[in-house]
Order: C-alpha cells, then structure tokens, then sequence
C-alpha cells in the first residue's frame, strides 16, 4: 500500500503537509511525512505512543520548528507566515486548555478575547457554540466541577471559537468512558460535516474506523500504509479467528499456539485473535491445537479483519502479547 505523498498541495486542500521532518537529537520522531486534508475531511493519524503523531501536529500548529518539508494551512506557510496559520487553526491537545476556575461560558468568552473577536459578535459566539453542542446544563458550572467527558467537550468547543477551517485534535478521548466518547465522536462527526478539515490523532483503532475518511498509520515516525478504514481491512485479504479462552488459560494459549505472524491478545478479554485467511482448515487446526493443548475455550468466531489486525500485520507488532509473556 502506498502512502500518501504530494509535493503540491491539491486546489482544495485546507492542510497541505508535504515530507515533513522533525529531530530530537539522534531521534528522528517525524520522518518524511505527508498528506493533504480538504474542507469536510477527517484524516486520522493513528498509531501508537511514540509513533510520531503529536510531533506531526505540534508543527502544522506552530508549536514545534520543520526540521525539513514543507506545510501549509489555508494557503499560508506554516514556517514563514505562522501568524496567518494561527488565526485558521484551533487545537484541542492532550491536556485541557481551560481554566477550571471559570465556567463553560466564560472560558469560552476568554478565548473569544484571546482571538480579538468583537464584544458584540463574541457573546453572540459563546451562546451558539454552547446551544449547538449541547452543553446548556453545564454551562455555568465551574469547570473543576465537571467530568471528564464534559471537560473534553469544553476543550474542542474552545478551539472552534473563531470558527477556523482548520481543526487539530490530539487523541480527544484519551481516558474517556464509553458514552463520553460517543458524545465526542458525534460532534467531531458534526464539525467535519459543517465543512471543518480535522486532523485526527489517536491510537484507538475503533475511534480512526468511526470517524477517519482517511487513515495515515505511522509507525517509528513514517506512513507505512495509508487508505481508506475499508480499503485498508479488505486490502489483508484474512479472516481473523477470535478465541475467547477460560480464566487463567491466556498464557497456555499463547505458549500452545506459538509465533504466529499477526498474532494478536487481549488481555482484558481473555482473548486470541490468529490470522487464518480464508481456508476454513486453518480455523479447525488451530482450534484443534488449544484443545490437544488443554486450554478451555469459552467462544470462538471467525470475523473479517479490523484495523487493530491490520496494524498488526503491518507492523509486525504484537507489544500486547510480548508484555503478557514478559
């Protein structure tokens, strides 16, 4: 598969990221990275920690110097002209950006001063970003007192005040329950379809599945595959068996079925999930395999190929696995 490389940025193209590089010492984090994203566009950047992503956007956002590439947002060069950029972007970074001693609103009204919008306009700012993402019944709380979803909300919202075209978010929701993460995904979902360009960072697989129009998966600081979530599961052309073994049966499950190339666990699950295809044969083997090895199967299913597996395979990475048997 091949990745995403344009020298010129395309006639729609809000962010233009062309070979971008970036060294910390003998560490080169970010290592010829490229790609574009258009006005209603969500391109996510998913891998793991370390992998490159926040490097990534720390630069396009003028926070970190280009070692080398180039990159552009609006049109305005991200290097030479980085007070232009900073008026078309918004970012949503890992930490919360707000002051837990103001509430919803008035945090929102700071960052309209903060972005010179009219007092007259930025009233008017506040009370529809407040309506139209659903935050009226915490509004006028104090930001101490709210959860981990609400804050998180707060935190995107904030970056949209001056309504730019151009929207960073690194790793949303990190560390958010279940419904807060729905909440949060609908409004990303909402943004890209007002015609907003979102680069996303995440390393949930689910999340760059649900909401990527274009998925980057970076590794050690490159594209090593890049496409669609669907082009890039149907392009492993393999079934993935799911087997869910008895309680404390993980580690004779992975002892029994070996080094299997795109072996992926879960832990948390009690689960194995082994490539297999799509020669039903290779299920019934390996099945056959956990049985003669006296591990306890609770539930097993054959399933089509999830990113999480394309991943694996791509990178050849099984940390999950190689963490449980350390």
């Amino acid at each position: 598969m091949s990745t995403i490389r344009r020298t010129d940025p395309g006639p729609s193209a809000v962010v233009a990221a062309a070979d971008l590089r970036k060294k910390y010492g003998d560490v080169e984090a970010v290592r010829g990275l490229s790609f574009d994203v258009e006005a209603g566009q969500i391109i996510g950047l998913l891998g793991p920690n370390g992998a490159g992503k926040t490097t990534t956007v720390n630069m396009l956002a003028t926070l970190v110097r280009l070692d080398g590439g180039q990159a552009s947002i609006g049109g305005f060069d991200v290097a030479t002209q980085p007070d232009q950029v900073r008026q078309l972007i918004g970012l949503a970074g890992q930490a919360a950006a707000v002051d837990e001693k103001l509430t919803a609103r008035e945090n929102l009204e700071l960052f309209g001063r903060l972005y010179k919008i009219p007092r007259s306009q930025r009233r008017q700012r506040v009370d529809e970003l407040i309506e139209r993402f659903d935050m009226s019944e915490f509004a006028d709380r104090v930001a101490g007192s709210y959860s981990g979803g609400e804050r998180r909300r707060l935190d995107v919202v904030a970056a949209l005040v001056a309504d730019p075209p151009a929207l960073f978010l690194d790793e949303p929701t990190t560390g958010l329950d279940p419904r807060s993460r729905a909440a949060l995904w609908n409004t990303i979902t909402e943004l890209a379809d007002s015609g907003t360009a979102i680069v996303l960072t995440t390393q949930y697989l689910d999340e760059a599945d649900r909401l990527a129009d274009e998925v980057l998966i970076i590794d050690r600081g490159i594209v090593i595959a890049s496409g669609t979530p669907e082009s890039l599961k149907r392009s492993l052309q393999q079934d993935v068996l799911e087997v869910h073994v008895g309680d404390g049966d993980l580690f004779r499950a992975l002892d029994c079925l070996g080094q299997i190339e795109g072996l992926g666990v879960n832990q948390e699950e009690g689960s194995v999930a082994i490539p297999v295809g799509d020669d039903a044969a290779v299920s019934l083997a390996a099945l056959q395999r956990l049985q003669d090895c006296g591990v306890s199967i609770s539930d097993f299913q054959l399933r089509r190929p999830t990113l999480d597996d394309v991943f694996l395979a791509l990178t050849g990475s099984t940390t999950d696995h190689e963490e449980v048997l350390a």
